[in-house]
């Protein structure tokens, strides 16, 4: 995922069109705020307050169900979303050494986003390439067999 974070405002057509296909149905909860993070790159407040009055459930569950699912963020992240996995296999085979040595050469904390916000720093269970670990993913690529060197160099790659 690329993060891209306009603005929300009222007069956003693009959350006047979810709000408007999820109006009225709170058991699609899930789904309206799977819609704004797709459209802003996370969830800001007044687009979950807008989706709870429209809903018709009360802001804390919107904001409890936000804040339960790990794929939910309510900071806006980096141009470029970097995704350590730290599943058994990438365990195993070096993926701690690579988050701590990108998060130190990053200069980020877990969930993190550099001060220019080129990158947000981010560690998953399992990205599925377990014959190519360890495994880090940048935006939708993955990238596997790495080195914290090797994970490094790719940065570069990424303006």
């Amino acid at each position: 995922m690329n993060c891209k974070c306009p603005a929300p405002t009222p007069e956003d057509p693009e959350l006047k069109t979810i709000i408007n296909t999820y109006r009225n149905r709170p058991e699609q909860l899930i789904a309206a705020l799977l819609a704004v993070q797709r459209h802003y790159g996370y969830l800001p407040e007044k687009a979950m307050r807008a989706l709870a009055r429209e809903l018709n459930v009360p802001f804390s569950k919107v904001y409890g169900v936000a804040t339960f699912y790990s794929q939910f963020r309510l900071k806006p992240c980096g141009r470029h979303l970097i995704s350590v996995c730290l599943g058994t296999a990438c365990q195993v085979r070096g993926g701690e050494g690579i988050y701590r040595r990108l998060k130190r050469e990053l200069g980020v904390k877990l969930g993190g986003t550099t001060p220019d916000g080129r990158f947000t720093l981010e560690t998953v269970s399992c990205v599925g390439a377990c014959s190519m670990a360890p495994v880090v993913v940048i935006d939708e690529d993955t990238h596997g067999r790495l080195t914290p060197e090797k994970a490094l160099s790719l940065l570069k790659k990424y303006e």
